[in-house]
């Protein structure tokens, strides 16, 4: 199958919106993390990097998911920045998709940054919870995090060689930070950089110690989005924060709009069902595992989550939410 070109790829995902299919994939290309992260616990599970999918595994995959449309796709873990072949990871999936990764910044180089842009990284996320350094290395477990991941934020921005390539500042709000958003906004400015916010939930970890105030963070975090003008979350997700934490947003279209591929290649709903795939993405027909995911959509009833990869993807399925995130989605 030859490369599509960027217009090819954003017509193809737009046509795979309008019939319906899903638009983003989670793909955590390892679930290895060198962080410790009090709000999650990926870290714990020591997954073996040898049972992870091969870079031959991730060229065919994304060609079988071109089959169904070109598609916006996050490459996460873990931290994806522990395999050493990162950017021809990102190489093989921008060959049809639009690949963004999400990273704790630790390990981004000057040369690294450069690299991945080169390779068709469509956009990088860097993950800051708190403008205050210490804070935030408590957070992550890891003295230094914070200096290491603003320094990340620098490299991607400046090593830009497209103005479609975006950078995103992205906080996890939880129990204490909602006072961290506004400095948070204010350092990706300052960098060039674009801010985005979502919600802990207790998924991962069970413990309902970090989740947000239960009211009052929508106003806060809209009242900020007026007035700065790099603060990108979409608003009709973040109308929602509040909803999120008062018995959860209902209607998650999870398995319809989006779905997850684990390390092994599993295809799953979500990042968090991932217990119960419907099929992997090397031995299976890709079309047979669309018909099993939309199933499992069918029988969905969770409101457990909130995350930006449920919540600004099913922004887009509103007139609103539209208007605001597909220019910026489908710019050039």
């Amino acid at each position: 199958m030859p490369d599509f070109s960027p217009w090819k790829k954003r017509f193809r995902l737009a046509a795979g919106y309008f019939k319906g299919r899903p638009m983003w994939c989670a793909w955590q290309i390892t679930y290895r993390c060198n962080f410790r992260c009090s709000f999650c616990h990926y870290w714990k599970e020591r997954p073996r990097k040898e049972e992870e999918q091969t870079l031959d595994d991730v060229r065919c995959g994304a060609r079988k998911l071109a089959e169904l449309s070109s598609l916006l796709i996050s490459i996460a873990g873990g931290e994806p920045t522990l395999r050493e072949d990162l950017p021809d990871v990102v190489r093989a999936i921008a060959r049809y998709h639009f690949p963004f990764i999400t990273t704790n910044g630790w390990r981004v180089t000057r040369q690294m940054a450069r690299d991945l842009w080169k390779a068709g990284l469509w956009g990088a996320s860097i993950s800051i919870d708190y403008a205050d350094a210490a804070r935030h290395d408590a957070m992550r477990g890891v003295k230094g995090a914070h200096d290491r991941a603003v320094q990340a934020l620098r490299y991607f921005v400046q090593e830009r060689t497209r103005k479609h390539q975006r950078v995103n500042l992205m906080a996890v709000l939880n129990h204490e930070n909602l006072d961290q958003v506004e400095p948070l906004v204010r350092l990706a400015k300052g960098e060039g950089a674009w801010f985005m916010v979502q919600p802990y939930c207790n998924l991962k970890t069970g413990d309902d110690t970090f989740r947000p105030p239960a009211n009052g963070c929508a106003e806060v975090l809209m009242g900020l989005r007026r007035k700065h003008s790099n603060f990108l979350s979409n608003p009709v997700f973040l109308e929602n924060f509040d909803v999120a934490s008062n018995g959860g947003v209902p209607g998650c279209a999870a398995g319809r709009a989006f779905f997850n591929i684990d390390n092994y290649g599993r295809v799953a709903m979500c990042v968090e069902d991932r217990g119960r795939p419907v099929g992997s993405l090397r031995d299976d027909d890709i079309r047979g595992i669309l018909r099993r995911l939309h199933g499992r959509h069918m029988d969905n009833q969770c409101k457990s989550c909130w995350y930006n990869c449920r919540g600004e993807i099913e922004s887009l399925y509103t007139l609103r939410g539209a208007l605001h995130s597909l220019p910026t989605l489908l710019m050039t």
